[in-house]
């Protein structure tokens, strides 16, 4: 096992074009398409990254086609980690945190110019600290010291955050407005992500694994069949393509157009960045955790694993993205269904995926993000979007939720996790924070790390 772990983390990966700690992969040189792959993020894809439109639209004040304008320049920095960076991990949201961001941009800043330059101090501050903790080496020392009662927390409070953002703050302009399609569709992912039934059924019926494999898309397809059938779903497909007005949507965030955030903006987000670094680090550890276990099998496509690299890569997307299309939470480092699938197949062998950063990259379209100018496409999806948007906010709440509960080992640590999730959803960051610390050392205590059989694992 150390063998195989020395092995993911020094060796080099083929084929690209080095610069530096990064390797260039050219889409269709470097990388062979893959259609199981392309065809499976064509459909998630489509689903998952429109999520943010009804928020843009009623948030922040952009129009539909400036959303989907923003959409498009979220994934496009989001996808240079595979192809310029050479990150092996599938890309997506830190989602778990972007419950807390909306919840903080939205309920602190009134209007649509003070939340993007709120989104952008968010996202610069956020930059810094990765870059200075990944160079400095300091990051693995934070996760070291912070007690497990205080993460359970964090992932309590992104629970919490996104089931109100749900179930009572946007109640009235997603969840009400289409109530049986939503519930259904919600109960549909749940299930099939989830449920401990249907996995049974599943070791007798493996063919139904790929519904749980598929994430949103099952409850999505079905708001698509159920919401006509009750009414709450109208379609109105043009046909044509769209050309994302990506310059005025550019206009109506970038800090250079609409101004820099003020210093308080950055001091205030402070507690909610270190909070998504608590997140993303997981993720990272997460993603690691599915390479190393997977790697023994491909001895013929070796991994490079490289923390310092990552933090780069991260502050560098982050900042970037910070200056032209500011949103906080959209440019972290893994989607974890998406990675683990890419990853099974990548370890049945070189005849079903020749190489890691193939599957990667055909899920991620080769990098071409040609989904968002297909006007009838996103017609279609258009009464769909509040639906998609609840599902991924339901299924994050759900799964921050069984995690967090799952780190505590006593009754006392439990209830010192929920007063700190309680505090976060509720109140400002920086109070949250202090009420986690308080509560982690009045009530709790010095705690000793958790042994490796008692880390919850995701499903």
């Amino acid at each position: 096992m150390s063998d195989a772990r020395h092995a993911v983390t020094q060796a080099t990966p083929t084929p690209g074009w080095r610069w530096g700690p990064f390797v260039f992969r050219l889409p269709f040189l470097h990388s062979k398409l893959l259609w199981p792959e392309f065809l499976q993020g064509t459909l998630v894809a489509t689903a998952t990254g429109l999520a943010l439109v009804p928020v843009l639209g009623g948030y922040f004040g952009m129009g539909f086609e400036e959303a989907v304008a923003c959409v498009l320049l979220y994934s496009v920095f989001l996808v240079i980690s595979l192809y310029v960076f050479g990150e092996p991990y599938a890309p997506g949201w830190t989602t778990a945190a972007l419950p807390l961001a909306l919840a903080y941009v939205i309920g602190g800043f009134p209007d649509p110019v003070a939340r993007f330059q709120a989104m952008t101090a968010l996202t610069l501050t956020y930059a810094a600290l990765v870059l200075f903790l990944g160079v400095s080496g300091l990051g693995a020392r934070l996760m070291a010291w912070m007690p497990a009662t205080l993460k359970a927390g964090i992932l309590l409070g992104a629970a919490l955050s996104a089931f109100k953002q749900v179930f009572v703050d946007d109640a009235g302009k997603f969840l009400m407005a289409q109530p049986i399609t939503t519930t259904v569709a919600c109960l549909v992912c749940l299930v099939c992500v989830f449920s401990l039934p249907f996995r049974r059924l599943i070791e007798r019926r493996p063919s139904l694994g790929v519904l749980a494999a598929l994430g949103l898309l099952p409850g999505f397809l079905t708001a698509a069949i159920v919401g006509p059938l009750v009414g709450e779903v109208q379609y109105e497909v043009e046909w044509g393509l769209l050309l994302p007005p990506v310059g005025d949507a550019v206009a109506k965030m970038s800090p250079f157009s609409i101004g820099w955030p003020p210093m308080e903006m950055y001091l205030a987000g402070l507690p909610l960045v270190l909070i998504t670094y608590v997140i993303q680090f997981g993720d990272w550890v997460t993603g690691n955790e599915v390479l190393r276990e997977a790697q023994p099998s491909r001895p013929d496509d070796p991994v490079d694993i490289n923390p310092g690299r990552s933090h780069l890569v991260l502050a560098i997307r982050n900042a970037a993205s910070a200056l032209v299309a500011p949103f906080f939470t959209t440019q972290g480092t893994l989607w974890t269904g998406v990675h683990v699938i890419v990853a099974n197949r990548w370890k049945q062998g070189p005849r079903a995926m020749r190489d890691l950063h193939s599957g990667l990259m055909s899920y991620y379209l080769m990098g071409l993000p040609f989904i968002y100018f297909l006007l009838p496409l996103l017609t279609a999806l258009k009464p769909l979007l509040g639906i998609a948007l609840s599902l991924t906010l339901v299924l994050t709440g759900f799964a921050c939720a069984y995690i967090g509960m799952a780190i505590p080992r006593d009754n006392i640590a439990r209830g010192a996790a929920l007063l700190t999730g309680a505090a976060l959803a509720l109140f400002a960051p920086w109070v949250g924070l202090l009420v986690g610390i308080a509560a982690c050392v009045l009530l709790v205590g010095r705690e000793t790390p958790p042994t490796p059989a008692s880390t919850p694992e995701a499903p």
